[in-house]
């Protein structure tokens, strides 16, 4: 745990850096443009090394501050790859080498929870932990009635420090707004606040990961283990074995790839219908191939609530996009908050901005690869003021959504595969098959 700073002070004063740091570049710009720079070149210059600074402080301090940095990462097509390379770097590094608690620690917190006698429920237990993150640890065990279960752990004073850097990021909404200007920082940081309050709770975990396992219990594609047992801090759940899809990634046949990717897009626009939820942390790591060729799905603790399945709104645009009426799709992003009133945009760049999205849909059968990816996000790599990702705004509402189709297009294209999507879409996503008269939906017949 010395990895993870928990004194108030400490976390304060590191977060502190972030806006003097950035005083201090903006005094030195401002002696560049007397000297002669361009007044943009100069812009460009201290963004990138606001960006830098930024990325570095919320890395070393993980906890509230490395998820912020999670989010702003689906915005990293705005920022120089230089730059966004080196963070990804940084935050796998981070998630791949999570200090793990002392076995002493991990017993202490198992007395602390289950009792004295917390023994009694499990006939073996393994103290080295099978995997460890920011916020917590998991361990092998057996449970009393001979199942096989995977106990997960939530490391000491994780929640405070979290919460504490969510309070603190919140006075910095002018600074992240030097990077995207069209982001609204303090409603996505109450969105992400909110968030990660319910995953440091496993007992609200446990509630989610029972209601999807219920849900596609007996499914022929997807296997979700049940809960055994769980509090407020401690999460039993059945065992599940598999292939990990981050092999299937740099392993996997083009057929084993194919097919982890259709179900994987399956799994995720179908789940809103299905259990009411969206699985919100879409990375490889929380799926695994099965030998039957089912997909393993894991970790709860992220979900966004989605009792009426997705918006209708979003299925209707989708398809009005495909259609080519860019106007119609650039008011309802308006009415959906997604385009701030006094924003203008250029149609072209917000298309060029959506394809990656919503392309896959608008053909039979769609391939995803790296190099597909690189083409569609060339046009929205720059820090220009007019740069369209530097004027979209991401309402609370969909901080999640987004997250989770940004992070699914990234793994689909890490697989690179190749499946019916569109399919899917007419499936599972309402208002994508829908037909009105001139196709315009009362909702937006007024643009």
């Amino acid at each position: 745990m010395s990895e993870f700073p928990q004194h108030a002070v400490t976390r304060s004063a590191k977060l502190a850096t972030l806006p003097l740091g950035f005083a201090g570049r903006t005094a030195l710009g401002l002696g560049k443009r007397i000297g002669g720079k361009s007044a943009e070149i100069v812009a460009q210059e201290i963004q990138q090394r606001t960006s830098e600074q930024i990325f570095r402080v919320l890395g070393e301090l993980k906890g509230g501050a490395m998820k912020l940095g999670q989010a702003l990462s689906i915005f990293e097509a705005a920022l120089p790859p230089e730059i966004a390379g080196p963070y990804r770097a940084t935050l796998t590094k981070l998630q791949d080498a999570a200090p793990p608690l002392p076995v002493s620690a991990v017993h202490a917190v198992l007395t602390e929870q289950l009792g004295d006698g917390w023994r009694e429920h499990f006939a073996e237990f393994d103290d080295t932990p099978a995997a460890a993150a920011s916020i917590g640890q998991v361990h092998r065990a057996v449970w009393h009635d001979g199942r096989q279960v995977a106990v997960k752990i939530q490391y000491p004073g994780a929640g405070k420090a979290l919460l504490s850097d969510f309070n603190q990021l919140a006075r910095l909404g002018k600074l992240f707004g030097a990077l995207l200007p069209g982001l609204d920082i303090k409603a996505m940081l109450g969105e992400l606040r909110a968030r990660v309050a319910e995953e440091l709770d496993y007992l609200r975990e446990a509630e989610a990961q029972h209601a999807f396992a219920t849900a596609y219990h007996g499914d022929p594609d997807f296997l979700v283990p049940d809960v055994v047992a769980a509090n407020e801090q401690i999460l039993v759940t059945e065992w599940m074995d598999g292939t990990p899809l981050s092999r299937i990634i740099k392993d996997g046949t083009k057929e084993q790839r194919d097919r982890a990717g259709l179900l994987f897009v399956r799994f995720l626009f179908s789940s809103p219908a299905r259990a009411g939820m969206l699985h919100a942390d879409p990375h490889p790591g929380n799926f695994r191939v099965l030998p039957d060729g089912r997909l393993g799905v894991l970790d709860f603790g992220a979900v966004n609530r989605m009792p009426d399945g997705y918006p209708e709104v979003f299925g209707t645009l989708t398809r009005i996009f495909n259609k080519g009426d860019m106007r119609t799709v650039v008011q309802g992003l308006r009415d959906e908050g997604f385009i701030r009133p006094h924003i203008e945009v250029d149609e072209e760049a917000l298309r060029a901005f959506l394809a990656p999205y919503v392309e896959p849909t608008s053909v039979e059968e769609f391939t995803f690869s790296r190099e597909w990816l690189q083409r569609q996000m060339a046009t929205v790599t720059d820090l220009r003021p007019n740069n369209v990702v530097r004027q979209l705004n991401l309402p609370p509402s969909y901080v999640l959504i987004h997250r989770v189709h940004a992070a699914g297009v990234g793994v689909l294209c890490q697989l690179g595969t190749m499946a019916r999507f569109r399919d899917e879409a007419v499936r599972w996503v309402p208002g994508f098959a829908d037909e009105g008269p001139g196709d315009r939906p009362t909702a937006l017949a007024a643009s």
